[in-house]
């Protein structure tokens, strides 16, 4: 047994010393290396006005689909999580797969821009997009796709636009019950939380606040990721793919002001879209009259937008053709990385080939 055992014993030591000592060389160039460059897919800048910028990328593929795609990213975080690096970018994919692909991202709001509100997002911003890519493409209809609260505007503008120009709605771990995200509904406890006195002094809502409350929803993560990016340095592959990840999460964006205060009272508090009372600019928001067919996914262990608040998108909807897909996965790994490709990614090719004729 000993004479057996002995062999067993001499490789995982000598495994043990190589990764010891690949760590202790990789970590240094680690440092020293710079951040990886994401977001790199070729592409045309369409529209730049102040915090809103349209991408039209470049086609991968001979034949492209009819219906054009349009992704819209959440207002808190930058679009490059649908374009990481070849290989583990959802754009190149589709792109490849022979989509003509858009991007609704963002940028800081300017101090000048702290009075933009819901409005502007789902009134000015999201159409001037659509009849953009309209002019571009010379097709009448497009498919939107809304991640996260990019998932609430699309919502919001197409209850308000139900004859379209739309072919398809999809969405991606968006809320809708705010009263189910419970960690941030104990911070925004409106007898605590003064959210006037706060865009007041501020003008905007500050990145290091967004960036801090979502961090504390799993208060352990970041330094459990640090020890398990010290213990894999010896691992490119995972080096590669914490540093991607690590670089979008801490690049968090501000929130003008006026636009922080209307969704902290309207859904935060009030949670008017679940209740059905949302207005946008004076107009009823009934989610009931979005009848374009429509896919809603849904994270499984999503610790942002729990599960719970977005279940009831899918029954809230008016469409006869609308699929809800919970896969496995958190908020972001759901759309990005490993976990994406095998799953999400696939899935959304089959649903979109056919209603993109």
């Amino acid at each position: 047994m000993t004479d057996t055992a002995a062999p067993d014993l001499v490789e995982q030591a000598r495994v043990a010393f190589d990764r010891a000592l690949k760590r202790n060389i990789k970590g240094l160039g680690y440092f020293a290396s710079p951040a990886p460059v994401l977001g790199a897919s070729p592409k045309d800048v369409l529209i730049q006005r102040g915090t809103m910028n349209l991408y039209h990328y470049r086609p991968m593929s001979e034949e492209v689909y009819r219906v054009p795609l349009l992704l819209v990213m959440a207002t808190t975080n930058r679009g490059y999580i649908f374009d990481m690096v070849p290989g583990q970018s959802l754009v190149e994919f589709l792109l490849k797969r022979g989509y003509d692909v858009f991007m609704l991202d963002w940028s800081p709001p300017r101090p000048d821009e702290k009075d933009l509100s819901l409005e502007h997002y789902v009134l000015d911003f999201l159409p001037a997009a659509i009849a953009r890519i309209a002019e571009e493409t010379g097709e009448p209809d497009l498919t939107l796709v809304g991640y996260c609260f990019g998932g609430v505007l699309s919502v919001l503008w197409a209850a308000l636009h139900p004859d379209g120009p739309m072919a398809n709605l999809v969405t991606f771990t968006t809320p809708i019950d705010f009263k189910a995200m419970e960690m941030f509904q104990a911070w925004a406890d409106r007898r605590f939380f003064d959210v006037d006195r706060l865009v007041d002094t501020f003008g905007c809502c500050p990145a290091d606040m967004l960036y801090t409350s979502f961090d504390m929803l799993r208060p352990a993560q970041r330094l459990a990721g640090q020890i398990r990016l010290l213990d894999n340095l010896w691992n490119d592959e995972f080096v590669k793919s914490y540093r991607m990840f690590d670089r979008w999460t801490t690049d968090m964006l501000p929130l003008a002001g006026e636009y922080f205060r209307q969704t902290t009272r309207l859904l935060m508090w009030e949670n008017r879209l679940y209740e059905g009372t949302m207005e946008v600019g004076g107009r009823q928001v009934d989610l009931g009259n979005i009848t374009a067919p429509f896919l809603h996914v849904v994270a499984e262990h999503d610790h942002i937008v729990p599960k719970a608040a977005s279940a009831p998108l899918i029954d809230m909807i008016g469409s006869a053709d609308k699929e809800e897909i919970v896969l496995k996965g958190g908020h972001v790994s759901l759309v990005a990385g490993g976990n994406a490709v095998r799953r999400l990614w696939p899935k959304l090719d089959d649903w979109l080939q056919e209603r993109s004729l």
